[in-house]
């Protein structure tokens, strides 16, 4: 019986964890300039980025909050080889928000797109008001609170 309820246990968690979907660059063109009435945040990371794995949970905490004027996307900088690796990380680290997994190897061609201050360093974080054209571009490891701050200012921009 115990056993049972533990794979039961098991098998719940691995459902909420989301999953990675390997994308090209034209599918995070596409998010970064589709009109929304979110303030969309976009997180830069890899499994190997110590201070990407870091903050991640700060993003977890605010996808948990369900805040429906809050849209997060994880953007995954790994291989697209590994793939099945990324999928372990976001069940064990009970990933739910939406992780898109960028093949494209080739950084120089699509960093400009993104923010022209950005020379690649990640973590990086773009937050968007989509309704007013703001934008706040940062490329270091985020803070709880500094998370929160960027979203509050944009929000209060509308």
């Amino acid at each position: 019986m115990l056993r049972t309820l533990l794979l039961i246990f098991i098998a719940g968690s691995a459902a909420m964890a989301q999953k990675a979907e390997v994308v090209k660059f034209d599918r995070v063109e596409k998010l970064l300039t589709t009109k929304s009435d979110k303030i969309q945040v976009i997180n830069f990371w890899a499994t190997w980025c110590a201070p990407c794995v870091h903050e991640l949970p700060y993003f977890q905490n605010l996808e948990a909050r369900q805040d429906p004027s809050v849209e997060i996307t994880l953007i995954n900088l790994d291989y697209a080889d590994k793939l099945n690796k990324v999928h372990a990380f976001l069940v064990k680290k009970k990933i739910t928000s939406n992780v898109l997994l960028l093949d494209e190897i080739d950084y120089n061609t699509w960093i400009d797109r993104v923010d022209p201050s950005w020379e690649g360093a990640i973590p990086a974080t773009l937050f968007i008001n989509t309704s007013t054209g703001q934008r706040k571009f940062v490329d270091k490891e985020l803070t709880e609170s500094e998370l929160e701050l960027y979203i509050k200012t944009l929000k209060s921009s509308n």
